[in-house]
């Protein structure tokens, strides 16, 4: 893998083990010589992972929304900083940038972020990898969410392998390495109309575009 995503709070959270959770991932992917992708911004633990990449002579590409490039948000260090239209397109260039996802704690967004390229996934829109990196057990909730989801028949249960998990940033990226994609995409017996064809055959930075001009 040359690139993989991280999402993650823009804040630090109440728990230390967030923020060196965010410093060890940061060193592992420098050391790895694994460029990091990202949200582009300077604070909480966003800003953390960043710098760490960067202090350990590592690249760091950010993207960032029009809207959030203020001097408090975004990361003016940054070697490659990518400034798009909105979240649509960030999330969708993200995407295609990267390798690989890998989840820090974090708020709403980064819940959006990882969930968003989970249900992709389980569509078959790609055949990327994706963890969650469990500091303190932050994820513990949230699992076994997924499991309850499962259960009551709203998450077949391959999908719900699709999600690996650790507590450790080093053997979360060797999982992330040995990645094997689904065999089996929800909605297999679907056939789309022509108009949605052509979505099909788009990358989601174009998707995202088509979407934004539409609003």
């Amino acid at each position: 893998m040359k690139r993989i995503a991280v999402f993650c709070g823009s804040n630090k959270g109440v728990r230390p083990a967030y923020a060196e959770a965010a410093e060890k991932l940061g060193g592992l992917l420098a050391r790895k010589k694994i460029e990091l992708v990202y949200g582009g911004g300077m604070v909480g633990l966003m800003g953390i992972v960043a710098d760490t990449v960067l202090k350990k002579g590592g690249h760091v590409i950010g993207v960032i929304p029009q809207a959030l490039v203020i001097k408090e948000v975004v990361h003016e260090k940054l070697p490659d900083l990518r400034v798009v239209k909105n979240m649509h397109e960030r999330k969708a260039l993200i995407a295609e940038l990267s390798d690989g996802f890998i989840a820090l704690p974090g708020g709403y967004g980064t819940i959006e972020e990882f969930c968003e390229v989970l249900a992709w996934s389980q569509l078959g829109y790609h055949r990327k990898p994706f963890g969650l990196l469990d500091a303190a057990g932050f994820y513990r909730g949230m699992l076994e969410f997924f499991d309850h989801a499962t259960r009551e028949g709203f998450i077949r249960p391959q999908h719900r392998k699709l999600v690996m998990v650790e507590d450790n940033a080093e053997k979360l990226l060797e999982r992330l390495k040995d990645f094997q994609p689904p065999t089996e995409v929800k909605w297999v017996r679907w056939r789309p109309r022509p108009h949605q064809l052509r979505l099909l055959t788009q990358s989601p930075v174009e998707i995202a575009k088509n979407y934004s001009s539409t609003q």
